[in-house]
């Protein structure tokens, strides 16, 4: 890695950020003790982690969603909370709500804010579909401002404050679908596929015997934020940033010239969409061990950060075509930087 081609803050020691460059991968050697596979899910949740963002992963019941969150909670000296939402799950659950305590000097009543899980580094958001909208909502000061407005006051969250949310497919009963809004709230929208045979053998190997797997922590809050800086200094030029709009201006039917995006695309990804393009291939490039910026990189999260900023028509849902084929028509006809291609 050469540190020198990015502009990093003068504060920033080059030995200590190679040095805690090197905790991400032993914060995978850990979550290896635990998670068998997965390898391309846990790179998007620790680039959801460095650009900054949320990240909300979709799978069918069984595919260690929630365990892999719980595991990479225990791989960071961070604070950890878990709410299960459920249909009876209300927005003070959440965020928390004033209780009347009695000052037992006085006698005098007063109300007092009890925080609630919401207050946290690292909260999980667990079957966050299984709730109604008024609930999921509540999340959404606290995902988009860091902080909670209750009852005229300001409170803010703890820093770094990362919401990973997991999800069942929206086609199983008793699942609501969670608004625009909130999605767009999400830097990344990670589908969790089946285990292969060999995989699903390990793990039946690692979870049926009397052996359990001890998960050390490897990454402070510190180091966190330091990882969180580094990525924003990373460079990228300004052809493969025109290269991020372009992709993301490509997927609004009112002034795309994809045929396939016209025919099938009710709205296409906003602004945001574009700022996490550049934000999450800044991350990839981190994990990969740069400091620069590739077209491949960009190309490598697109799906994450697009396929949920998308709203198809019923066209599209007709004849099957999903949000990660119009992405794949969005990469296959949008023009490349000429230096990428040389």
């Amino acid at each position: 890695m050469t540190i020198e081609t990015a502009t990093l803050p003068e504060d920033m020691n080059e030995q200590q950020i190679q040095q805690t460059l090197v905790k991400l991968d032993e914060l995978k050697q850990q979550l290896s003790k635990v998670i068998v596979g997965q390898h391309q899910v846990i790179d998007q949740v620790l680039i959801a982690l460095l650009a900054q963002g949320h990240c909300l992963l979709e799978g069918v019941p069984g595919l260690a969603k929630t365990l892999l969150i719980s595991t990479l909670a225990k791989t960071m000296d961070l604070d950890f909370n878990r709410v299960q939402f459920t249909p009876d799950l209300m927005p003070s659950d959440i965020i928390g709500t004033e209780i009347l305590e009695t000052d037992h000097a006085s006698g005098d009543r007063f109300f007092k804010f009890q925080q609630g899980p919401v207050f946290t580094q690292i909260l999980l958001a667990d079957e966050i579909n299984r709730t109604p909208p008024k609930t999921q909502s509540a999340l959404l000061e606290a995902m988009q401002e860091r902080s909670i407005s209750f009852a005229g006051k300001h409170y803010e969250l703890p820093k770094p404050f990362f919401v990973l949310a997991t999800q069942n497919p929206v086609e199983q009963a008793g699942t609501y679908s969670l608004p625009e809004a909130q999605l767009d709230r999400f830097l990344l929208f990670v589908r969790v596929a089946y285990p292969n045979f060999d995989e699903e053998l390990e793990i039946l190997k690692r979870t049926t015997g009397s052996v359990n797997a001890n998960v050390e922590p490897v990454i402070s809050q510190q180091d966190i934020l330091l990882l969180q800086a580094v990525t924003r200094a990373v460079n990228i030029s300004e052809p493969l940033m025109s290269y991020a709009a372009s992709l993301v201006q490509g997927s609004r039917p009112q002034s795309s010239s994809i045929s396939e995006v016209e025919q099938y695309v009710s709205w296409g990804a906003g602004p945001r969409a574009s700022q996490a393009l550049v934000l999450c291939a800044k991350a990839h490039a981190i994990l990969r061990g740069e400091f620069s910026v590739t077209m491949q990189d960009i190309q490598a999260v697109a799906r994450p950060v697009l396929r949920h900023r998308l709203v198809l028509n019923f066209q599209a849902e007709a004849q099957r075509i999903s949000s990660d084929d119009i992405i794949q028509v969005l990469l296959d006809n949008t023009s490349q930087p000429e230096a990428a291609l040389s």
